[in-house]
C-alpha cells in the first residue's frame, strides 16, 4: 500500500483502516484531499481489500476545511484544492466496497461531509463531539455537492433549516436525525466500526456493490455533475471582495 502524508493505512485480513493524521485537528487541506482521492481509488481497485474503515484520532475525527489554508489561495491553488476535495468526495461516495466511518470526535462542516460519504457511521459520545454544517456563522458558501450530500440524509426542509441556524448536533442528537447510525463511548467506536465492516464484508462482493449503487441514488446524483463547473462556481463565489475581507478577519482572530 502506498504511503500518504496525511493518512495512515493499515490492512488486516482484507480490512483496511484509513486513519486521518493531518495535523493537530485533521483539518481538510489540499494534501488531505489529494490523499483521500488517491487512497480510495487505490483501495477500490485493490482486490486484496474487501472493506474500509475511516477514522480520526481520539477526540477528533476531522475539524472541517482548513480556513487558514484557504486564505492563502491563489486562483490556481484554489482550483487545485477544490478539484481534489470534490473528487475525493465523489470517489468515496462511489466506493463500491463496505465503507464504515468511526467518528471518533468532533467533525463539523467538511468533517461531517466526509463522514456522510460512508455506508454506516458510528460516533463517539461527548459534549464537544458534534456534527453539522456551521458555515453560516462565517458567511461561508456551502458548495452544491456538500449541500446535496447533507440534504440526502436530513431531507430538504430540515437540512436548509439546520444550515440557516448553523445547527451542531451531539452524537445523541445526530442519531435521532439520521446523520449517524450508532453512538458509543469514544474507546468503543473504532472496534465496533471494524466489527461492523467485517459483517458487511461477508456479503458477496458483487451483490454488495450493486445493491449499494441502487440504495444510494440520491448521493450518487450529488456527485454526478462536472467537477470543473462546480469549481468555477466556487471560485466565483469566493472571489467576492466582502467574503475575502471576512475571511481575513476570521484568520486574524484565530492568530490572536
Amino acid at each position: 500500500m502506498q504511503d500518504y502524508l496525511s493518512l495512515k493505512i493499515t490492512t488486516d485480513d482484507g480490512l483496511a483502516t484509513v486513519e486521518i493524521t493531518n495535523g493537530k485537528v485533521n483539518a481538510i487541506d489540499t494534501q488531505l484531499s489529494e490523499d483521500l482521492l488517491a487512497a480510495f481509488a487505490a483501495l477500490d481497485a485493490d482486490e486484496t481489500v474487501a472493506g474500509v474503515v475511516l477514522t480520526g484520532r481520539p477526540g477528533c475525527f476531522c475539524a472541517g476545511l482548513d480556513i487558514k489554508h484557504m486564505a492563502s489561495f491563489t486562483d490556481e491553488t484554489l482550483r487545485r484544492f477544490w478539484h481534489a476535495n470534490l473528487g475525493a468526495l465523489r470517489g468515496m461516495i462511489r466506493f463500491s466496497k463496505p465503507f464504515v466511518c468511526a467518528v471518533t470526535g468532533f467533525a463539523p462542516a467538511g468533517g461531517t461531509i466526509l463522514a456522510l460519504t460512508a455506508d454506516y457511521r458510528i460516533m463517539a459520545t461527548g459534549s464537544k463531539h458534534t456534527v453539522g454544517m456551521n458555515e453560516f456563522n462565517m458567511s461561508l458558501q456551502i458548495p452544491r455537492i456538500y449541500g446535496g450530500i447533507y440534504t440526502a440524509y436530513l431531507g430538504e426542509h430540515r437540512a436548509w433549516t439546520a444550515v440557516q441556524q448553523a445547527t451542531m448536533y451531539t452524537a445523541e442528537e445526530a442519531i435521532e436525525v439520521g446523520l449517524v447510525d450508532e453512538v458509543l463511548p469514544e474507546n468503543e467506536v473504532l472496534p465496533r466500526a471494524l466489527k461492523y465492516c467485517r459483517k458487511l464484508m461477508n456479503v458477496y462482493a458483487p451483490v454488495y456493490a450493486t445493491t449499494k449503487r441502487y440504495q444510494r441514488k440520491s448521493l450518487l446524483a450529488c456527485v454526478a455533475g462536472d467537477i470543473s463547473a462546480e469549481v468555477d462556481e466556487i471560485s466565483k463565489n469566493l472571489d467576492d471582495p466582502r467574503f475575502k475581507m471576512m475571511l481575513e478577519m476570521f484568520v486574524a482572530s484565530l492568530r490572536k
